[in-house]
């Protein structure tokens, strides 16, 4: 493996989520070799959800440094020359620059609900559904909100193009991310011009095109450039990277979801589930109506993809958990996270099948699939619920999948898509099992979770830069990822119980009639 790394043949990938960046070196056989990772959170800033660039910066090259020491460390390795570069991010959100490359206004991630009117009037617009978490959503509310600074934008783009933009030059983005920022022509894999020429009579006030300002889209293969010497500089503070790696366009969460779990082939599908959770299905075709629970988006090589994305999963049940800690420790206790959340999951799995009638809502933020525009996460219960441990854990659990579930129903459902393998990934399937069965309880449908599901993004990604570098002649994205990655392995698979998918519908009525609970909380708690 020493000889692999320091012949400059080992594939780079970091990916930054919402609370980790992650890096992850891969080897010959696209397994995982070397990672880092650097913990960070988003700030609230006179009502925005933000990151600086300085955190941004500094995130990247603490992970760089941390994946180059876990080289070093285990096979004494330096790198100074990578096969192949690839960086995702969390999707969409609001980054704007001027002529100078200066950042107009902070940072706007995806966790901000504040372009409900720009959401709305798009998608009657366009006849497309645009979520309020899109870049052209946010975008289109500056303007509505008549901010100075959107007459001085000359770029615009996401957390991954920018981070691409100042390792490379390039303003590029993969199509799975930019379907994030704009809608996608599916037939041609590019922005869609049709309502690009709309926008563009909204905004003949400012003196861009939309066009010139979004980045040039690519698709998985294809090359978007090299890492410069700034860059390279940039990512390795310690010097010894050289630069020219070729780099893989830029992708969102998503797509190197899609990538990580082998579901860019049509009737697959994944769950994410982490701070955030989102369910994503590859569709044969375009859904029937426009529903606003249902996002649009693209795999990494452009086919169309129904995705329900949720603000909130497991951030309160994280909370409770640390909650705990400190009550084990308030005894003279000390136990480890791991074992703490595995005691957790574990535990639910005692709980009744519709957790003894409690209720919790985990809106640490705002949720649009139930109409919320501000979080507040709360526990609710009767006097004559089953008011236990194992019920508590339960329900925490249950409602990490609730606002998910109601967008799912949607697709699955109701618009009849059909689905014939749904793989989970992300911090909810790291406990074995319990997450996993509660997703197919809720979901009605088998649930399978990889040995690699852990790896999440970074690998994801690097499988993508990996991708462009050693794809056959004509070899399409799910051809590679079938034969060269994944080999027919399919994970552990776990079908849905019928007592608890019982159990589950019950709770998910008590929880839609409950939202009035959460109404309450929101209006009157400040």
């Amino acid at each position: 493996m020493k000889n692999y790394i320091e012949s400059g043949k080992a594939v780079l990938g970091i990916e930054f989520g919402s609370t980790r960046i992650k890096a992850v070196l891969i080897g010959e056989d696209k397994a995982p070799i070397a990672s880092g990772s650097h913990d960070w959170e988003n700030s609230l800033i006179n009502g925005i959800w933000t990151y600086s660039l300085e955190e941004i910066k500094a995130g990247l090259q603490d992970c760089y440094s941390k994946m180059a020491k876990d080289a070093y460390d285990k096979y004494g390795a330096e790198i100074t020359q990578l096969g192949a570069i690839g960086f995702s991010a969390m999707m969409h959100g609001y980054m704007v620059f001027d002529k100078d490359g200066n950042l107009l206004v902070p940072f706007r991630t995806w966790r901000n609900t504040i372009t409900e009117q720009a959401s709305k009037e798009l998608t009657e617009l366009f006849n497309y559904p645009i979520p309020q978490r899109w870049s052209i959503a946010h975008l289109y509310q500056a303007m509505l909100n008549g901010e100075e600074h959107v007459k001085d934008i000359v770029f615009q783009t996401t957390l991954a193009g920018y981070i691409h933009w100042i390792l490379s030059g390039e303003k590029v983005l993969g199509v799975g991310e930019a379907s994030g920022m704009f809608p996608i022509d599916i037939s041609t894999k590019k922005f869609n011009t049709r309502m690009i020429e709309q926008f563009n009579e909204k905004a003949a006030a400012y003196p861009w095109k939309l066009e010139d300002i979004l980045p040039t889209v690519l698709v998985a293969g294809e090359n978007a450039g090299s890492l410069t010497a700034e860059g390279a500089k940039l990512l390795d503070v310690s010097g010894k990277l050289q630069p020219g790696a070729p780099m893989c366009p830029p992708e969102g969460d998503a797509g190197t979801g899609m990538a990580a779990t082998n579901s860019v082939k049509v009737r697959t599908g994944n769950i994410s589930a982490g701070t955030s959770v989102f369910g994503m299905v590859v569709l044969e075709h375009e859904l029937k109506e426009v529903h606003s629970e249902i996002d649009l988006v693209t795999t990494p090589d452009g086919n169309l993809v129904g995705m329900v994305h949720c603000n909130n999963c497991t951030s309160d049940l994280n909370a409770w958990v640390n909650c705990f800690k400190e009550f084990a420790q308030s005894f003279g206790i000390e136990v480890s996270m791991p074992k703490l959340y595995d005691t957790f999951y574990f535990e639910s799995t005692k709980g009744d099948p519709d957790c003894g009638g409690l209720l919790a809502y985990n809106y640490f933020s705002g949720e649009h699939i139930t109409g919320f525009e501000e979080g507040r996460p709360m526990f609710v219960r009767t006097p004559e619920s089953k008011f236990s441990f194992a019920n508590f854990a339960r329900v925490n659990l249950y409602t990490a999948l609730g606002a998910l579930k109601t967008g799912l129903d949607i697709m699955l459902v109701d618009e009849g898509v059909k689905l014939n393998r749904i793989t989970g990934h992300g911090g909810l399937y790291k406990t074995p099992e319990v997450g996993q069965q509660i997703t197919a309880n809720a979901i009605n449908a088998p649930v399978s979770v990889m040995e690699t599901a852990g790896e999440g993004g970074a690998w994801g990604i690097a499988l993508l830069a990996d991708y462009m570098i050693s794809k056959d002649e004509n070899e399409t994205l799910d051809e590679y990822l079938e034969n060269k990655v994944f080999a027919g392995n399919a994970g552990t698979v776990i079908g849905p119980v019928e007592k608890d998918v019982e159990g589950f519908n019950v709770f998910i009525e008590r929880y839609k009639k409950g939202l009035a609970i959460e109404r309450a909380a929101v209006d009157n708690l400040k």
